[in-house]
């Protein structure tokens, strides 16, 4: 039988890290947040003056501002990545865990258009014109749902309302599906709810 030994020192450190981890600490990301705001909602607004006809939408152009914009973004985020590991600082639970949900989420949205280009070279072009046209609504449901988890991570009212924002445009940009405006609608909600954000996190993390 062994004798469990009681160690005062060793519960005193363990005691003052789950303070640590429950003391206040900015949201860390917010920048690849905010970048990812900002460069697809600008893709939104091409896509949008090319339905209109502000921008050249024939030919090889058609969609060119979509793969422009994810390939921009992607090095962007190594770029963002290397940085916050280089800035190093300490890392609470819901650091680790809104860390998380944001990177699956990333990757969520990733097999999701995964998922419509197989569909797409299934079953043509017109069968999934409905299915793009909700796109834009699935991704703000990705949004919502991170937002909600770093909301209960950070206990935080401005960042439930970026979750209710979220979920709420999700309807909405549906019913816009076959016009114009659907990508114009879009662009606005990634601005207001992922680019802004991600500044005004950032600019409070420096604070």
């Amino acid at each position: 039988m062994i004798d469990k030994t009681e160690d005062p020192a060793a519960d005193i450190a363990w005691m003052r890290r789950l303070a640590e981890e429950g003391a206040e600490a900015p949201m860390q990301g917010a920048s690849i947040l905010m970048s990812a705001g900002l460069i697809f909602g600008a893709a939104s607004l091409f896509h949008w003056a090319q339905i209109t006809g502000l921008a050249p939408s024939s030919g090889p152009i058609q969609g060119l501002g979509w793969l422009v914009a994810t390939v921009l973004f992607l090095l962007v985020l190594a770029v963002l990545i290397a940085r916050l590991k280089r800035a190093g600082g300490v890392r609470t639970a819901r650091n680790r865990a809104t860390d998380t949900v944001w990177s699956a989420l990333g990757w969520g949205i990733f097999a999701l258009f995964t998922a419509m280009m197989a569909l797409g070279w299934r079953v043509g072009g017109e069968g999934v014109e409905v299915a793009f046209g909700l796109i834009p609504s699935v991704i703000m449901v990705f949004y919502g749902i991170g937002w909600a988890v770093s909301a209960a991570m950070y206990k935080s009212r401005p960042l439930w309302g970026l979750a209710v924002g979220s979920f709420a445009a999700a309807p909405l940009l549906a019913a816009l599906t076959g016009s114009a405006n659907q990508y114009l609608a879009y662009a606005a909600a990634l601005f207001l709810l992922m680019a802004l954000p991600g500044f005004l996190l950032m600019r409070g993390a420096r604070g």
